[in-house]
């Protein structure tokens, strides 16, 4: 069975040629703005604004500051100074003293290893009853087994 899983899903679709839908978008205000400064302004103020305006939206077109366009670059630069800031404080400790682990002398106890067959016995009857039955004499039992550390 083939299963189809889409790739390229970040790369934008291109419109025109080599531009995407919001590159276009950008270069096609750019020229409605300069068309409209154009009929406005006199020549040389025209200049004086238009080169600045003009880098500026190609720069939003096509520059890409991380990966990010550079309209979202702005926008998230915007609301940083905007949201509130959470603080987290860590404290560090000043003075950190390096001990070294006591070592704990093992007390050696001579348990009684050797189960009788009563001893069994009681055991098995305290498994198959799932635990609702105890003994006491169970428990003693239980209690002589050495525990594993």
């Amino acid at each position: 069975m083939l299963i189809n899983v889409p790739q390229y899903i970040d790369v934008e679709d291109k419109i025109a040629g080599p531009l995407t839908a919001k590159q276009l978008g950008w270069l096609i205000g750019l020229g409605i703005i300069l068309l409209v400064l154009w009929n406005v302004v006199p020549a040389p103020v025209f200049f004086i604004i238009g080169i600045p305006l003009t880098l500026l939206f190609v720069a939003l077109a096509f520059y890409k500051p991380y990966g990010q366009p550079l309209g979202s670059f702005f926008l998230f630069g915007i609301m940083y100074f905007f949201r509130p800031k959470v603080y987290v404080w860590k404290r560090t400790p000043q003075n950190v003293v390096n001990v070294a682990p006591k070592k704990y002398e093992q007390e050696k106890v001579a348990v009684d290893k050797h189960l009788t067959s009563q001893s069994l016995s009681d055991l098995a009857r305290l498994l198959d009853s799932e635990g609702q039955e105890v003994d006491n004499d169970v428990e003693k039992i239980l209690k002589q087994v050495p525990h594993k550390k």
